[in-house]
């Protein structure tokens, strides 16, 4: 029996992810930011649909078979639709918009790795972004035109009873990276998308393609419920306040009093109640809702695993039936 599976990355640019110089390119309309990628990839085509319509940088499609008998595997294999598609960069210049193609470096495509009735396959894909960018170099003539690699490594193994695993083995700093799992839904998402080391750092030697990964965070998705509202948050006609955290740093902590609610822009926080480590959450995660249902104490430490951006608001934008409905979605600090 043949036994097919896909994992697909999605890389994008959300708002506020960019920092310095480089920042007044996209608040200036010279270029853009990305709406957020839908929350299911069902196929290659709903790929090609998202890149006509420029709404990601890149993406990384590891698709792959395996044919089982008795419990053993006779045959695999990378799919025909495995591979990278890289995205566009359209500009603004006054009543003009010009599209810069995006380079595709080779694929890196390991050899599977077979074992007691499994096999892994793992396939890395990226280039150089549309937009040409400057940079300082040591070297003359001291100034680089060609812009950063982006790229993720991905890994899925399929086994002979029809389990399926994945994982990202490493990814670019820059920018974010959604995963999408076997059954084409959000399933998880790199927690860091770092502007500056990639900035200075994703180039030559410091890339898959120079023998070194940079390894890569992964948390589960927030629910399509926080996604909905994260979009509120952030559009809303009242502008959320930021707070930054370093690594180390607590958000709130057991038994403080408070009601705000806290949108995770970027980064990795650990839930901790009652001395127990409950979970790690990621990047569009809303926070803070059970002080609000629950007298306006908090019931949990934040601490910030990774540095971190958070959206600070007040408890009265959600409603008492919305603030329910997002506790019933994950219900974080709940022993399991």
């Amino acid at each position: 029996m043949r036994r097919h599976a896909t994992v697909t990355s999605l890389s994008w640019i959300p708002s506020e992810a960019v920092e310095g110089m480089t920042k007044l390119g996209f608040e200036s309309g010279f270029t853009h930011y990305d709406a957020p990628p839908p929350d299911t990839v069902a196929g290659a085509e709903d790929v090609e649909a998202l890149r006509a319509h420029d709404r990601f940088r890149f993406a990384n499609r590891l698709d792959a078979w395996i044919e089982a008998e008795d419990g053993r595997i006779t045959a695999y294999g990378y799919g025909a639709a495995s591979g990278g598609v890289m995205g566009a960069t359209t500009v603004q210049a006054g009543p003009a918009r010009v599209t810069f193609q995006a380079f595709a470096m080779p694929e890196i495509r390991h050899e599977p790795e077979v074992g007691d009735g499994w096999v892994r396959f793992v396939q890395t894909t990226g280039g150089r972004t549309g937009l040409p960018a400057p940079r300082r170099v040591r070297r003359k003539p001291y100034v680089q035109f060609r812009a950063p690699l982006v790229w993720t490594t991905l890994a899925l193994t399929l086994h002979a009873d029809g389990r399926e695993e994945w994982e990202v083995v490493g990814a670019s700093p820059f920018p974010r990276h959604w995963i999408y799992g076997p059954d084409g839904k959000l399933a998880g998402k790199v927690g860091l998308a770092d502007f500056r080391r990639w900035w200075r750092s994703a180039f030559g030697r410091h890339s898959p393609w120079g023998d070194e990964e940079s390894p890569a965070l992964v948390t589960a998705a927030e629910t399509a419920l926080e996604r909905r509202l994260s979009t509120r948050i952030m559009q809303g006609a009242e502008a959320p306040m930021f707070r930054r955290l370093e690594r180390g740093g607590v958000l709130v902590r057991e038994g403080e009093e408070g009601d705000d609610l806290y949108l995770l822009l970027d980064g990795v926080l650990r839930v901790e109640a009652q001395g127990r480590r409950l979970a790690e959450i990621g990047p569009g995660a809303l926070l803070g809702e059970r002080a609000g249902l629950e007298g306006g104490r908090r019931t949990a430490t934040l601490t910030a695993v990774t540095p971190c951006r958070v959206a600070v608001v007040q408890a009265g934008l959600l409603d008492r039936a919305e603030l329910e409905a997002v506790s019933r979605g994950h219900r974080r600090e709940e022993p399991s």
